[in-house]
């Protein structure tokens, strides 16, 4: 996970998110990690400053090159040529998807299942210019044929918003905010050009 202005978890009953990866935010200080305990993190919390999380490793010079890092992947990633553009208007739920570049100028929202159907080396880049919204509990994007989620990019200039319960396969990188809502999880990387919002989350890496 990683975010230029902050990371955010909301804990409920005393039950946290599991986060199975590093986390990082840059160039907002550590403060900028509220609510996040050490337990929950599996991977390194790092930090600019000595701020934030009693566990956390101040490397600025990493987290300067990670950021820079997101911010190309993310444009080489958005200028991609389409190979489907418009695809549901927007709306994708319920359908099986192979790989390709896919443009939308639009929203994109997945308020029923999707199947994203491919091979190992298959590669699945969602270009997507309003929001990303899972907007329905328990909603999941499902893989099969062998797809990988190290494979998938979800490539968003708005905000992000990833319903309860919900479940998403590959990497999010968002130019603005991603919203984990509760018990949502993900098998991919959390990357924000502003916040990251957990609640009770899963991160695991492909």
């Amino acid at each position: 996970i990683l975010s230029k202005s902050g990371i955010s978890d909301i804990s409920s009953s005393n039950i946290g998110s599991n986060i199975g990866s590093n986390i990082g935010v840059s160039p907002a200080t550590g403060a900028s990690i509220t609510g996040l305990t050490c337990p929950e993190v599996t991977g390194t919390i790092y930090t600019v400053d000595a701020a934030g999380p009693s566990c956390r490793v101040v490397n600025p010079a990493l987290l300067t090159a990670a950021i820079t890092d997101m911010e190309s992947r993310y444009t080489v990633l958005n200028g991609g040529t389409p190979t489907v553009t418009g695809l549901g208007g927007g709306s994708i739920g319920g359908l099986t998807i192979t790989a390709g570049v896919y443009r939308w100028s639009t929203n994109v929202d997945i308020a029923t299942n999707l199947v994203l159907s491919g091979s190992a080396t298959d590669k699945f880049i969602f270009q997507i210019a309003g929001t990303f919204t899972m907007p329905n509990a328990s909603t999941l994007i499902t893989l099969t044929g062998g797809a990988q989620a190290g494979n998938i990019f979800w490539v968003v200039a708005g905000a992000t918003t990833i319903g309860t319960t919900c479940h998403v396969e590959g990497s999010i990188f968002s130019q603005t905010s991603i919203a984990m809502q509760t018990g949502s999880s993900i098998n991919g990387g959390l990357y924000a050009q502003t916040a990251v919002t957990l609640d009770i989350t899963t991160v695991k890496l492909p």
